[in-house]
Order: C-alpha cells, then structure tokens, then sequence
C-alpha cells in the first residue's frame, strides 16, 4: 500500500488502478473483437482455399444465353 502523503492522493489513487488504464478501457469498448478478427480471417483463408477455381471462358457472359 502506498504512503500517502498528501491527503487527497488516497481519492485519486483509483485513476491508477490496472481497471482504468487506457488499454484496460479500449479492450473493454470492444470485448470480441480480437476473436472476431481471427474467426473472420480463418474463414475468409478457408472459403479462398476451398474456393472453385473460375475457368477463363466461364468470365465472358456476353455469348452465353441468360437462364
């Protein structure tokens, strides 16, 4: 515990805390999404691996007839 010298210190002291710290305060704006971005990156690196490969003719959808 800290010797307080000066007598307002002690009503200050829990601006200090590790609960109020800048990075304490951001991480708890946005509690998932740290997952969230790695969730979404494993799925976006799944769908582009598992992903058919587009052929060169099937790109011109001029000459094919509309279904």
């Amino acid at each position: 515990m800290a010797n307080f010298q000066d007598p307002w210190a002690k009503y200050h002291a829990w601006r200090h805390s590790a609960l109020f710290t800048r990075a304490s305060r951001i991480g708890s704006m946005f509690p998932g999404l740290g997952i969230a971005t790695v969730a979404f990156t494993a799925y976006l690196g799944y769908e582009y691996a598992t992903a058919p490969k587009a052929d060169a003719h099937h790109g011109d959808h001029k000459s094919e007839g509309h279904h």
